[in-house]
């Protein structure tokens, strides 16, 4: 037995190994598979491949401006022609970047503590893009302050809070039909793909087109205009091929079953990327290239937030600022709810009877508070992260995960000029690696049905052509909607008589919907405060036998839900 083994079972038989059920831990019900040093890999990974938030996600909001302003009749409406206010702006992305890994850094703590789930969570790219140039827009233009949509996003949380203590927001995720929920994680796999292969976050060989809207690329930086169209030499960049090499090195390392491939396959190319007088480098002889590179050598530094902390300004009078919040509102929790969701199939966290996941409650509860608290910090609202799944398929299990990234993005408060110099080229291929993992579920759709299979395949295709997870999912509902009404309402008309061939092959959405009862989305604690019995799911709707013969249901549906219940009984 070597030290690595060791170090995994002392650590399983510790209190800390029972509280996250680690393999050979001894708790009642353990996480198959999970093993300390595994979690540890798996957490790096995650934080690797969501690295680039720190700077994107700083970038992003300081094009809104922050709390930098100007005299707009004088230096126009950007204000691009006043140097106090390009210096301003210089300062507001430190702050930013600061507040992002502070943020990051205690949610997904958070996360894993409580809920015990490997899921990361950060300033959601998106949700960013229209705070900063829809909501507040460009450098201030919009029709909402950046201080008044602050308060927006912390309001949001609020209400997210509410929701999830009272178990509303738990009973609306059980609402998605069970082939709509499959099809998001297959849809979020080609997503995470399309944006690895993009170049603002991936290997550049996708890009813009102005015919046919994207095209291949893969043409040197210098040839691509504003909107990462090519004009010519397609295919001669050197970081696209580079990155081409990552996604090779870390299939390889896959199929053989390499430890850590996708780390390994990220710092990889990350290193070869740093060098200066390379066509590869990150870092290129410009003005923009030689800040970067600057802040690059500084290798350890820390910059206290000076001018984004608890900036609100609480004036809701205005119809845009209502507007903003109910679009955070609905676009959130579907994205948040979608990701999360998937992430729990993905990691095969998903009870297929009652279509939630151990630490649902918690984990909304934990996404909610950190929106709030992300607001005090200046940031947009946070998600969980689609990058979850990189740490997933290297192993990850447990909260574990989640605490190692937040612990990095700990780190990066002081380490900032390291982690934020991970070219998007280095985790463009891990992002697509996932990617294709998480199709391999889309054949659990039933197909064979179109009232489930056609809203699935809906959902797979907007979730990357829409470039969001909330309008995917809200295509496939509304087509889930209206086709399987309208077939429902001419079966009650016609009392039966009119219905689909293979009708009987339809999913049982209600079953699902109503296995549990309302009372085991509610917080076990929120039950005991009332000095009410927490109810387990799969416990609340004890079948006998002849119920479910009564039902049609097979002797092997028996068997499904009495494995079930053997693996959910546990849950408080």
């Amino acid at each position: 037995m070597g030290w690595i083994d060791t170090l995994n079972n002392r650590v399983a038989r510790s209190v800390a190994g029972r509280w996250f059920r680690l393999e050979g831990s001894g708790a009642k019900v353990e996480r198959a598979g999970s093993k300390f040093s595994i979690e540890l890999r798996a957490g790096l990974t995650t934080f690797v491949a969501m690295a680039y938030i720190i700077s994107t996600n700083a970038l992003i909001l300081t094009d809104s401006g922050g709390t930098c302003d100007c005299d707009r009749e004088l230096y126009g409406a950007t204000c691009a022609t006043d140097p106090a206010y390009t210096k301003c702006l210089q300062g507001l992305k430190l702050d930013l970047i600061t507040a992002t890994c502070a943020i990051s850094c205690l949610a997904c703590v958070l996360m894993g503590a409580l809920a015990n789930l490997p899921i990361a969570l950060a300033p959601g790219m998106g949700l960013n893009a229209y705070f900063a140039y829809t909501v507040v827009g460009y450098h201030g233009t919009g029709k909402v302050s950046y201080r008044n949509a602050l308060a927006a996003v912390c309001i949001e949380g609020i209400i997210f809070f509410i929701l999830s203590v009272v178990g509303l927001r738990q009973w609306f995720a059980r609402l998605i039909p069970v082939s709509l929920k499959t099809a998001t994680a297959a849809g979020i796999g080609i997503y995470l793909s399309f944006i690895g292969l993009q170049s603002a976050a991936g290997i550049g060989l996708i890009t813009g087109s102005q015919a046919t809207l994207v095209e291949l690329g893969g043409c040197p930086p210098q040839y691509r205009d504003a909107n990462n169209v090519c004009h010519g030499h397609k295919m001669e960049g050197g970081p696209t091929w580079l990155g081409i090499l990552g996604l090779m090195v870390i299939g390889t390392m896959l199929l053989y079953r390499v430890k850590g491939a996708i780390l390994i396959g990220i710092a990889l190319v990350a290193i070869i990327s740093w060098p200066r007088p390379t066509p590869v480098t990150y870092f290129p002889y410009t003005p923009a290239g030689t800040d970067a590179f600057n802040f690059f050598k500084k290798v350890v530094t820390f910059h206290p937030i000076e001018s984004t902390l608890n900036q609100f300004h609480w004036d809701l009078s205005s119809g845009e600022v209502w507007i903003a919040l109910i679009t955070f509102l609905y676009v959130d929790i579907l994205d948040c709810t979608g990701t999360m969701f998937s992430m729990a199939k993905f990691g095969g966290y998903m009870d297929e009877r009652t279509q939630d996941f151990e630490g649902s409650s918690m984990a909304f509860l934990v996404d909610s508070s950190s929106i709030a608290i992300g607001s005090a910090f200046g940031c947009s609202p946070l998600t969980a992260f689609i990058e979850s799944g990189a740490g997933i398929a290297e192993g990850g299990r447990t909260g574990i995960t989640s605490i190692v990234t937040g612990m990095m993005f700990f780190i990066a408060l002081f380490f900032a000029p390291i982690f934020a110099s991970f070219p998007p080229w280095a985790t463009g291929p891990a992002l697509v690696t996932v990617g294709s993992m998480m199709m391999q579920n889309v054949v659990q759709i039933n197909w064979k049905y179109i009232g489930d299979g056609l809203p699935a395949f809906i959902t797979i295709i907007m979730i990357p052509f829409g470039y969001s997870i909330g309008y995917g999912l809200i295509a496939g509902i509304g087509s889930f909607i209206f086709i399987n009404s309208s077939v429902n309402l001419i079966h009650r008309l016609s009392r039966g008589r009119i219905a689909p061939p293979n009708y009987s092959e339809r999913d049982d959405w209600l079953g699902f919907v109503t296995r549990g009862g309302f009372k085991s989305n509610i917080p076990p604690w929120i039950m005991r405060l009332f000095g009410k019995q927490p109810v387990a799911i799969g416990e609340s709707d004890e079948l006998s036998s002849s119920d479910l013969c009564a039902n049609n249901d097979t002797s092997s549906e028996l068997k499904e839900v009495a494995v079930s219940r053997g693996h959910h009984d546990h849950q408080v």
